[in-house]
C-alpha cells in the first residue's frame, strides 16, 4: 500500500471512494463527498494533510485534516479536524484507515499541529490515542453523543490549558 498527498488527478476517486464509504453509514447525512470538495476551496485546506491510499495504482482510502479553532473568551488556538476518514467498502476492515490515520498524524506533527479533533465512532478512534474531548474542556458546536467527540495531543501538552467550543470553517455547514 502506499500512501501519498491527493493531487488533483485523484479528485474524481476520492469523491468515489468518500460516497461509497459512507453510502449505509446511519450517522451520515451522506454528502461527506461534496464536504471534500468544499474544504479543498477553503482557507482551512492544508494539502499536505489531504492523504490517498493506494493498493496496486487504485485509490482505496482517503483522509483530510483541516484547520479549526478552540474558542474561548480569552483566546483562541489552532488546531485540525479529522473529517473525513474513507475506505472503499470492500477493503475495510484491513487496517487502511488506520494507515491514513497515523501518516496523517505524522504529517501534522512535522507542520507544527498540536491537536486533532473528530466526531467519530468511540470504539475506533481510542486505538489511535483519541481521549473523550470534554477531558481537555473541548466541546464540538452541536448537540452530539458526548463519546463522540474527541481529541488527541499530537505533541505533549498541546492541548493544555486549552478548552472552549470548535469553531469549524463555513464549509462544514453545506
Amino acid at each position: 500500500m502506499n500512501i501519498r498527498r491527493e493531487d488533483a488527478s485523484d479528485y474524481e476517486a476520492v469523491f468515489n471512494v468518500v460516497e461509497k464509504a459512507f453510502e449505509n453509514e446511519e450517522h451520515s447525512d451522506h454528502q461527506e463527498q461534496l464536504l471534500v470538495e468544499r474544504l479543498r476551496k477553503s482557507a482551512a485546506f492544508v494539502p499536505e494533510l489531504a492523504l490517498v491510499a493506494e493498493l496496486y495504482g487504485e485509490v482505496v482510502g482517503y483522509i483530510l485534516l483541516t484547520k479549526i479553532r478552540i474558542v474561548n473568551e480569552h483566546a483562541n488556538t489552532t488546531s485540525l479536524a479529522l473529517a473525513p476518514v474513507a475506505v472503499l467498502p470492500a477493503h475495510q476492515g484491513k487496517g487502511i484507515g488506520g494507515r491514513l490515520i497515523e501518516a496523517a498524524h505524522v504529517k501534522a506533527t512535522e507542520l507544527g499541529f498540536g491537536s486533532v479533533v473528530l466526531l467519530g465512532h468511540e470504539n475506533y478512534y481510542p486505538r489511535f490515542g483519541y481521549e473523550p474531548a470534554g477531558k481537555f474542556g473541548i466541546m464540538l458546536p452541536f448537540d452530539v453523543p458526548v463519546e463522540n467527540c474527541m481529541a488527541i495531543e499530537l505533541a505533549e501538552g498541546a492541548l493544555t490549558n486549552v478548552s472552549g467550543v470548535v469553531e469549524y470553517p463555513h464549509e462544514f455547514n453545506g
